[in-house]
């Protein structure tokens, strides 16, 4: 008599078997990480702002100055601690710009009501300081704004609060 091997006692089995924990997993995971970090920035009138989007850009294109802007801010930046964000602004050729009208703003990816802005000093020309402090750990965006009249040009920076951060 042949005695019947268990299913488990195969290969194949045990592949497919892990294969499919492994798929509702890592689903699992994706849907909770989904769930519990929002994914990005929401404007609340994106509808008015995205109208006439594509031709609101053409315009900004030709009239782009092309100022050369840098964001300089610590590589360690720890909940809480104050620290100096410097902004510079040049024109093609490397001349200073100075305007009035410039802002830090810092958005936080995952929590809307964090976002702040913090309007930056003018220490030099085409040199801007301003001093902030971040209230939670983890991942936050930055964007310099400058004002040109009626225009107004950014520069992001993503930046990394209580955590080694390789920008």
């Amino acid at each position: 008599m042949t005695e019947k091997k268990s299913a488990w006692q195969s290969p194949w089995v045990i592949a497919w078997v892990a294969m499919v924990v492994i798929f509702f997993t890592m689903n699992m995971i994706m849907i909770y990480l989904a769930i519990d970090n929002n994914p990005g920035l929401v404007v609340d009138d994106f509808y008015e702002r995205g109208e006439d989007y594509e031709e609101n850009m053409l315009k900004k294109q030709a009239r782009n100055p092309g100022w050369i802007m840098s964001i300089d801010m610590p590589r360690k930046i720890d909940v809480g601690q104050s620290v100096v964000c410097r902004f510079t602004v040049k024109d093609k050729v490397g001349n200073p710009i100075s305007r009035d009208g410039v802002t830090f703003y810092a958005y936080r990816p995952s929590d809307a009501k964090q976002d702040f802005s913090v309007a930056m000093n003018q220490v030099g020309p085409g040199e801007y300081e301003a001093e902030v402090s971040f209230p939670l750990k983890g991942a936050w965006d930055a964007l310099v704004s400058i004002k040109n009249g009626e225009d107004e040009y950014n520069t992001p920076k993503r930046i990394g609060v209580g955590i080694d951060w390789i920008p």
